[in-house]
């Protein structure tokens, strides 16, 4: 087999995304043959080497799994938590290790896609690939045109300027509003960071799709392995 740089091989792996594999190598948590590698360029043999992560040996996953939750509030989108909060993972049963493509923040609900195929995950989380992700956003008072335009056009926050988003006013009820966004960015809080650069504070916040994929029938809490179409959407924006 042709050589491959160790953080691609890591990722294919499943132990976690290309880019927490390249922090894992800075961090010397990586060893190639029983020797530290702290150099990103480094390149194995997967056929040869013995790649080892935290002192645990690792190899190449024979079947990619990818799942889709319905994340309730009150769970934090990673692995382990320092604060002991629940995890997306508590929710799921699987004896892969699986990780989330992106993130949804602790008050966020709705569609959260999880796989164990570092490589794709990666490569989906590039805001290049333009895939807009939905959601349902309730805020503080009756949002107007004006605003609505703004968002569209793009806000200023944390410095710099938001990619032109599709928002539709779905309603107003006592005295607030109820607002679909779709944005292919995924800054941190992006979409409640949006809304106050409006003067209109988000107080509840769904994922509602992500491309093509869509929360279907899951209840809240439950999850479902992708179905082949929504496993070749993924693949096509991969490659595009």
């Amino acid at each position: 087999m042709e050589l491959e740089r160790l953080q691609k091989y890591i990722a294919r792996s499943g132990v976690t995304s290309r880019r927490k594999a390249e922090e894992l190598i800075l961090n010397g948590l990586v060893k190639v043959n029983g020797i530290k590698v702290t150099e990103l360029g480094t390149k194995v043999d997967p056929d040869k080497d013995i790649v080892t992560v935290d002192n645990k040996k690792i190899s190449e996953i024979n079947e990619y799994i990818y799942i889709k939750l319905y994340k309730p509030e009150g769970y934090v989108t990673t692995v382990k938590d320092q604060f002991n909060r629940k995890t997306v993972l508590d929710l799921i049963d699987v004896k892969e290790r699986v990780y989330p493509i992106g993130r949804l923040d602790y008050n966020t609900s709705g569609l959260l896609l999880l796989t164990n195929d570092g490589d794709l995950a990666n490569k989906l989380m590039h805001p290049k690939y333009h895939i807009f992700k939905t959601y349902i956003a309730e805020t503080e008072g009756c949002i107007s045109d004006e605003s609505i335009k703004k968002l569209k056009t793009g806000v200023v926050i944390d410095n710099y300027k938001t990619a032109p988003a599709k928002v539709k006013l779905l309603k107003y009820k006592d005295n607030k509003s109820v607002v679909q966004i779709s944005i292919y960015e995924g800054k941190n809080r992006q979409v409640r960071k949006m809304f106050d650069a409006v003067g209109h504070s988000v107080t509840a916040l769904k994922r509602v799709s992500f491309g093509e994929i869509n929360l279907g029938n899951l209840t809240v809490g439950s999850w479902k392995n992708l179905s082949n179409e929504e496993i070749q959407f993924l693949k096509r924006n991969q490659e595009a």
